[in-house]
């Protein structure tokens, strides 16, 4: 069967492209941005791409469009689709029906940590020797792609909470019907798709009504929001992590190693861990249950989270010049922000660390949570805010920064002042969920001058 793909160079439906190719499809796809990784990632597997969103690629005469939820009515393309009456599916819709039927799901959701989460119980199945199928909203390091299909009958899955289609508002995650779900956090987000916390919230009881009574909930007992969500009715199983009652991390080592307790009983230790941050070691507590629920051993879990290698946009070193580490995260929501700036300080100790951010995600172009970014940037020493294309003033939203923040609404004048302001010895932090208009690039080109 032939697959063309709307909004392919999406992280989700980027590794839909790569199933559906390993499951013996001819794909090919379209988008009106492409950037890396997934860009790469796609060129790579000798996946077709197709610039923009022309009616023209009818002539490509695919079997089935498999349509993004980026695109949305009048879209050129998929008017076109909708006009001759030819077939088409959302992304999730196809995954559930033509991958998913038949395996043991472990899906993670969460407002935030979902990509790290999901790589690291990827990797703690592979390194048990069960050879997962997987589909990460990300690049793992260990695996070099972001979706694989195996034999195996376990399959990890990004659990996103976000709308399905144009045709289907309900979240993604409700068409996986996992039976090992973690439910890492639950804040508002979204604020395009959703009114306010309790329409999330509602979404995700949706999630926790499809899984079976054999299964198995991780759940972060920090989280209020999911301790209303499991009140509202739980037909499965819980295990809590973040606090004594279920699994907890200690504080780390110079090497990052921690040791790790269920409901106060030393469990082991993780001799070594390259992810920084309380946050990601809430992150592993939540990978080690659930791959305990799918049959992997708690020591083996261990062993395998010593060995992760992290992701790419997850902290990656996008390289150093003269003494500057230039660095890439895909961090765009307050909270997120405030940890990974949290996580990069513990590692960095007292170096000062430049951050670099882009209010892209819908949510942030909203203002939604414009209040909140002082406080989350609170931990770096200057803040660079790219202000293009903002319905409200970054300015005045960073004011409590006072000195230590700027704004710019021209890319080259931001790479320009940062470059001028790094010394030797700095991190800069570069925060967004977009390609960011290569500025990692230019930045390390600038600093090479």
């Amino acid at each position: 069967m032939h697959i063309h793909i709307l909004g392919i160079c999406g992280t989700f439906m980027g590794g839909i492209a790569l199933l559906a190719r390993a499951a013996g499809h001819r794909v090919t796809g379209c988008d009106a941005n492409v950037y890396p990784p997934m860009s790469t990632q796609l060129g790579e597997q000798g996946i077709d791409l197709v610039a923009g969103y022309g009616a023209g690629q009818l002539t490509l005469n695919p079997d089935l469009f498999v349509v993004g939820n980026a695109i949305s009515r009048g879209n050129p393309l998929l008017e076109a689709i909708l006009d001759r009456n030819l077939p088409y599916v959302s992304g999730p819709q196809w995954l559930a029906e033509n991958i998913l039927g038949g395996r043991w799901v472990l899906g993670v959701a969460g407002t935030h940590g979902k990509t790290t989460t999901t790589s690291l119980l990827a990797w703690i199945l592979e390194e048990a020797g069960l050879n997962p199928s997987f589909l990460v909203g990300g690049v793992p390091q260990g695996f070099g792609v972001s979706a694989r299909l195996t034999d195996s009958p376990f399959f990890v899955i990004e659990a996103d909470e976000y709308d399905t289609a144009f045709c289907d508002k309900r979240s993604k995650f409700v068409h996986y019907r996992p039976r090992t779900a973690i439910l890492n956090n639950l804040e508002f987000d979204h604020a395009d798709i959703f009114s306010d916390l309790a329409a999330i919230e509602t979404q995700f009881h949706h999630l926790v009504r499809t899984l079976p009574g054999n299964g198995l909930i991780v759940a972060n007992s920090e989280e209020a929001s999911l301790k209303r969500v499991l009140d509202r009715g739980c037909w499965t199983p819980v295990e809590w992590f973040n606090g004594a009652e279920g699994w907890q991390a200690g504080e780390p080592d110079v090497s990052g190693g921690f040791a790790v307790t269920l409901a106060g009983k030393t469990q082991g230790r993780v001799d070594r861990f390259d992810l920084a941050g309380a946050h990601n070691r809430a992150n592993a507590m939540a990978a080690l249950a659930a791959a305990r629920h799918a049959g992997v051993p708690v020591a083996v879990g261990l062993k395998a989270l010593a060995s992760f290698s992290g992701i790419k946009r997850r902290l990656e070193v996008r390289g150093t010049v003269r003494g500057v580490t230039v660095i890439d995260d895909f961090a765009h929501h307050p909270t997120a922000i405030r940890v990974t700036l949290a996580g990069l300080r513990q590692r960095v100790g007292r170096a000062r660390i430049l951050a670099v951010l882009e209010p892209r995600s819908n949510t942030m172009k909203l203002g939604a949570m414009k209040a909140q970014l002082p406080e989350s940037l609170a931990d770096a020493d200057a803040t660079y805010c790219y202000a293009s294309n903002l319905g409200w003033d970054p300015a005045a939203a960073l004011a409590p920064l006072g000195i230590r923040a700027r704004s710019f609404d021209d890319l080259e004048r931001l790479v320009t002042a940062v470059a001028a302001d790094a010394r030797e010895g700095d991190q800069v932090l570069i925060m967004s969920n977009g390609g960011f208009g290569g500025v990692h690039d230019k930045l390390l080109a600038a600093l090479a001058l």
